[in-house]
């Protein structure tokens, strides 16, 4: 850890206050405490393994519990690096990182919500669906977090309670993989609950936003930033004008755009985004692009080894869908079901309801799983 910073005090009035206004449950059964929140900036790697900063949203239960069980909450796409966990100032209208990290922390758990790398007060461009920069990041924070529960005279139970949405999704998978198999031998995972997650981006999720099942303007919005996020990392093309018939698109993922700003510089469909032969690179993904979405795609299915996540996973797990999600199809799901089921691990599909679509689902998730933590004799 090198800095922390306290946030907010919130009762649990005010806790309640600011679920209801973004959405969320705010159920006195499961809003039990107030709420204090702090940013913690600290030490990781970068997707290359070169040493980095990052910063993160820990929320803290306003309890006398010396011992806390951490619920780690990785967030979904955000643009801006202004509106991710730590960084958000309006609360009621950042539903996305900061209300599921007050609702565990009011139910009684230590809440860490990373940023990820460049989000938040972190350095450089952002790594989108990089899972493995997003697994060190949330790794790094839960570290970060038990060095900083200490100097407040408190422990962190060992067992991990993993969650995340849609992005945050996938990076839980991984995260949960990653403590199966021991990285860092002082934790464990103990339950895995992700929601809404795009598990087989390439046979799933690409092909739902080339074909226009994901509605505008996320569809052209996600196949913009796969383009522009894996090009730093794996370099797909050389110039913007290669790719998008604007080049300008690839600006808006500087990080400062704000989320109007963004959608405003959107093409009004795939076919005025692309250029022929920045079509063919995502209609058919070879080479370099192939291989990223591979690794994005491995999370449900790790190689076994060690302690790995399909050889053994003694730790509860649940997939948890919207009924009405068209930004991030169930198959998903079901793909990453039959993934772990071909290892020896039940993962049941959890339905939020018929009537949940994306963004629906983080707002029920988030209540479904705080209650199943909860339940008892459940995983906590």
């Amino acid at each position: 850890m090198i800095s922390s910073e306290r946030l907010r005090v919130l009762s649990a009035a005010q806790v309640r206050a600011v679920l209801t206004a973004s959405g969320f449950d705010a159920d006195p059964a499961v809003v039990r405490a107030g709420v204090v929140t702090y940013r913690l900036v600290y030490r990781t790697i970068d997707p290359r393994g070169r040493a980095t900063t990052a910063s993160g949203l820990l929320a803290l239960p306003a309890t006398g519990d010396r011992r806390l069980r951490v619920v780690s909450y990785t967030h979904g796409t955000e643009i801006a690096r202004a509106d991710a966990p730590s960084t958000a100032t309006d609360l009621a209208a950042d539903g996305w990182g900061q209300a599921p990290a007050l609702t565990y922390a009011a139910a009684g758990f230590a809440a860490a919500a990373p940023d990820y790398l460049g989000l938040g007060v972190g350095p450089g461009p952002h790594p989108w669906m990089d899972v493995p920069s997003e697994v060190s990041a949330s790794l790094d924070l839960l570290r970060a977090t038990r060095t900083f529960v200490a100097t407040q005279g408190r422990t962190v139970d060992p067992r991990v309670l993993v969650t995340g949405f849609s992005q945050g999704a996938s990076a839980a998978t991984g995260l949960g993989a990653a403590l199966q198999a021991g990285a860092d031998p002082s934790l464990r995972l103990g339950a895995l609950a992700p929601v809404s997650g795009a598990y087989d981006f390439r046979s799933v999720e690409l092909p739902a936003l080339l074909d226009g099942r994901v509605e505008w303007p996320y569809g052209v919005g996600y196949t913009a930033y796969l383009l522009v996020a894996f090009n730093r990392l794996h370099h797909l093309y050389d110039t913007p004008a290669e790719v998008f018939r604007d080049p300008s698109v690839e600006a808006l993922f500087d990080g400062e755009h704000s989320g109007q700003q963004f959608v405003a510089g959107l093409p009004a469909s795939i076919d005025a985004l692309l250029t022929p032969r920045g079509a063919e690179l995502v209609h058919h993904p070879r080479g370099r692009l192939a291989a990223a979405l591979a690794v994005a795609d491995a999370t449900c299915s790790t190689p076994p080894g060690p302690r790995s996540l399909p050889r053994s996973l003694p730790a509860p797990v649940r997939l948890y869908v919207g009924g009405a999600d068209t930004q991030v199809p169930r198959a998903n799901s079901e793909h990453c079901r039959a993934a772990l089921r071909g290892h020896g691990v039940d993962a049941p599909i959890v339905d939020l309801g018929a009537g949940v679509d994306h963004l629906g689902s983080n707002r029920a998730g988030t209540a479904a799983v705080v209650r199943w933590l909860l339940t008892p004799g459940g995983p906590r």
